[in-house]
């Protein structure tokens, strides 16, 4: 199960205008979106990167909007650990549980996630917070990081399993973000 203080939220490459091509966009983008306002509520940190910004584009504006307080860590490789200084930041926050999402599935998501539990952390992917270009490649990538042994979670669930109870303020604010 996982818990507020040994968690992360990771958003990987949620982009311009390919954020716009992969499949199910909009529910990607909310999903995404109540994940990060979820993890503010409940003090979780959250980091995010862009492939190749100058090409692909800047994070969409609905996302980008709550990340005020991070800057993303760019990159060029397919995969989150290798881009300067996301290695050294995520031990620095040392926290072992690592929510995932963003696109594409099948390419730096599905590298990420396996690099990452190849380096011991426990991967949570959260399979309406990822996506691809066609569906066919978005249910290859959730099904080899499954595979690779991460677990496959929806954003309700893992929003509710930090927050453990169903009262007091916190309740209240994610109640609102869930039934949006």
């Amino acid at each position: 199960m996982l818990t507020r203080d040994e968690t992360v939220l990771l958003i990987i490459d949620v982009q311009g205008k390919l954020a716009r091509l992969v499949h199910d966009s909009e529910a990607l983008v909310k999903n995404i979106s109540k994940l990060v306002r979820a993890c503010r509520i409940l003090g979780v940190p959250v980091l995010y990167t862009e492939q190749y910004p100058k090409g692909l584009g800047v994070t969409v504006d609905s996302i980008r909007e709550l990340l005020v307080e991070e800057a993303p860590f760019e990159k060029v490789s397919f995969s989150c650990c290798g881009a300067e200084g996301f290695m050294q930041h995520l031990r620095t926050i040392n926290r072992n549980e690592i929510i995932v999402t963003g696109i594409e599935s099948h390419v730096c998501v599905y590298q990420t996630s396996v690099e990452l539990i190849e380096y011991g952390y426990n991967v949570h992917l959260i399979t309406d917070a990822v996506s691809s270009r066609s569906r066919d490649n978005r249910d290859i990538g959730i099904h080899c990081i499954e595979t690779a042994g991460a677990w496959v979670k929806s954003t309700e669930m893992v929003i509710f399993e930090l927050l453990k109870i169903a009262e007091g303020e916190q309740f209240k604010a994610i109640s609102s973000i869930i039934k949006e």
